[in-house]
């Protein structure tokens, strides 16, 4: 049976906590989740990332809320989405991913509901929704019009949720033109699961209501669709709202096929056309894009971590990084293994160094693999950043598999928490980026800017040219990066400098977009490369581009020409060329190799 599901679209001046908080009792006897969608309104004509400030500062909001109910925290589960229109973008939520029951506050006009005017929200949500206007702390006085009809059994579990949060009865209002009501009604009234009271009036229903009204803290009422009174709600909802200023709740039951969704409204805009590629690129940078503070709460992850039942490798790759190995190693393995345990494994993936860099991490008790000897008779070895990426998923055991560059000079947890955290938030990410400033050294100074030359002088262009879906990464090319075993074990590896490229665009064409994320780590201090090693490293990365135009209908022939690069010498003297061979060698799916397979059974 699939479990119930809420979705709680918020924004910033909803009374946040009060909704959520009723949103945790109508899953409650159901044991289901509450989807709580942070919306933020951008203005139509402005691109959507300038709203990636406020989605982190509503995500902020939204994840302290999900963390304040320690019995339900594994089923309030906060997300974020940016939009020119809200109403439209929680349609499009619904449609491609169906919910159970929908809670909505009133916009403060108390005529629309995320800028929609409400006889459309409540007749174009393709399911059971509850619409809330004037969110008080506590309701001590309830008044539920009983009836009977297609609301009923909603009303009650609405009210049956209000009680728990409250602990304060409900008075149930049956009007009826009969001295006894009917047995079906008598039947209903047994199903309320809360303390209620029962009254009995009769006369006209909406004047009995507009009488009582006055008595009463806040009033449940059903709405009736279709119709022609104000928002197409009937009577009794319309006077409510327009003459009095008690907190109300409409309540609205789907029926699939009812007339309380008119057929000819629901295609206008459930079906309407998708945003163009630059505006989802836009919306993704603003969803997407996280902040490392949003996961330094140690205590935090390891609840996360507990609740996903996850395992987390760290892997720091090395070559000849005697100077800063021993620093990094000690930043990251007390706070995070030995302080509090968010790492299960921390290994060190050596590339044959020549000076001491092995030595250092094994006396500081970090097991030490060379790549060169992992699955050496299965496969042999290429040498290459990429060939010990792709081994390490060999010899580690995570779920989750993190790398981290070991020539970080201002290393810190940080960078760890801000790679895995968005994994253990969200199961929906299997990849997370990096990103930082990058100061470079030029004439014995150091620049706070003007690294990362490769990424935007070749790759971030590339990107943009050929693959505009991934324009929004800041730092495709980052060295530190985090994701699911069960998607890192599907994807081919590149060898060499091409490994990042490569890994982005294969999990781009196997796992969609919205499977990325990229986390702001802040600062970035490391030891810059030389412009010819630069000058390899993007030769590198246009095969990886190219390979991947090949094999999408490209021109085969061309691949030959594509494996060798002329470079410029100047001696002091004279000018002259080599030719040197760059080849992007390409490991295929690790879960592909026999050994792997066995050592890690599908």
């Amino acid at each position: 049976m699939t479990a119930f599901r809420l979705l709680l679209p918020l924004r910033k001046d909803d009374p946040q906590a009060d909704l959520a908080a009723l949103a945790v009792q109508l899953v409650a006897e159901a044991l289901g989740s509450v989807e709580l969608m942070g919306i933020v309104e951008v203005p139509e004509g402005t691109t959507l990332s300038v709203g990636a400030l406020p989605a982190q500062q509503i995500r902020d909001q939204l994840m302290a809320l999900a963390t304040s109910y320690p019995g339900a925290a594994p089923r309030v589960k906060p997300c974020v989405r940016v939009s020119h229109s809200p109403w439209l973008t929680v349609l499009d939520e619904l449609r491609e991913d169906p919910v159970d029951l929908v809670l909505l506050p009133l916009d403060k006009s108390g005529s629309t509901v995320l800028g929609a005017p409400l006889d459309e929200v409540l007749s174009r949500i393709p399911c059971d929704v509850i619409i809330a206007r004037g969110m008080v702390h506590r309701y001590d006085r309830v008044l539920l019009p009983v009836r009977g009809g297609p609301h009923i059994e909603l009303m009650l579990r609405l009210a049956g949720a209000l009680h728990r949060l409250t602990g304060e009865e409900t008075t149930l209002l049956v009007v009826t033109a009969q001295e006894s009501p009917p047995e079906s009604l008598k039947r209903l009234l047994k199903k309320a699961s809360f303390k209620s009271r029962v009254i009995y009036q009769t006369g006209d229903p909406v004047r009995v209501i507009k009488r009582l009204a006055t008595d009463y803290h806040a009033l449940i009422l059903g709405a009736t669709l279709p119709g022609r009174d104000r928002a197409g709600l009937g009577k009794v909802p319309s006077y409510v709202l327009d003459e009095t200023p008690l907190p109300v709740f409409v309540v609205r039951s789907f029926r699939p096929g009812s007339a309380a969704i008119p057929e000819e409204a629901a295609p206008l805009q459930l079906n309407h056309v998708p945003s163009p590629l630059s505006e989802r690129v836009d919306r993704w940078f603003a969803t997407n894009s996280f902040h490392w503070t949003e996961f330094q709460d140690t205590a935090q992850l390891l609840r996360w971590k507990e609740q996903q039942k996850q395992r987390i490798s760290l892997v720091l790759p090395a070559l000849n990084e005697e100077a800063t190995i021993g620093k990094v190693i000690r930043a990251i393995k007390g706070p995070l293994m030995e302080e509090h345990p968010l790492l299960d494994e921390l290994i060190v993936m050596d590339s044959d160094s020549s000076d001491r860099t092995r030595e250092v991490a094994a006396s500081l008790g970090v097991p030490v693999y060379v790549h060169q000897q992992v699955l050496n008779q299965e496969v042999g070895s290429y040498t290459g950043k990429g060939e010990a990426l792709w081994k390490s998923l060999y010899v580690t055991s995570g779920d989750i598999v993190a790398w981290v560059d070991t020539d970080i000079v201002n290393i810190h947890p940080r960078f760890v928490l801000g790679i895995v955290g968005p994994l253990l938030r969200w199961p929906r990410i299997e990849y997370v980026k990096g990103f930082y400033q990058r100061p470079v050294h030029v004439g014995g100074r150091i620049l706070p800017t003007g690294g990362g030359r490769v990424t935007e002088l070749l790759a971030r262009p590339l990107i943009n040219l050929l693959c505009p879906e991934l324009s929004g990464m800041v730092q495709p090319l980052s060295g530190e990066y985090a994701g699911r075993r069960s998607a890192l074990e599907k994807l081919p590896f590149f060898a060499g400098y091409g490994v990042e490229t490569g890994l982005l665009l294969d999990l781009l064409e196997m796992s969609g977009l919205s499977a990325i994320a990229q986390c702001n780590l802040e600062m970035r201090t490391h030891r810059n490369q030389s412009l010819e090693n630069l000058s390899r490293m993007s030769f590198a990365i246009l095969q990886v581009f190219v390979s991947r135009l090949v094999r999408s209908g490209g021109n085969r022939q061309s691949e030959d020409r594509l494996r060798t690069m002329k470079t410029i010498r100047n001696d002091a003297v004279h000018f002259s060329l080599e030719e040197q061979e760059i080849t992007e060698r390409e490991r295929p799916p690790m879960r592909t190799i026999p050994a792997y397979a066995l050592r890690f059974p599908a």
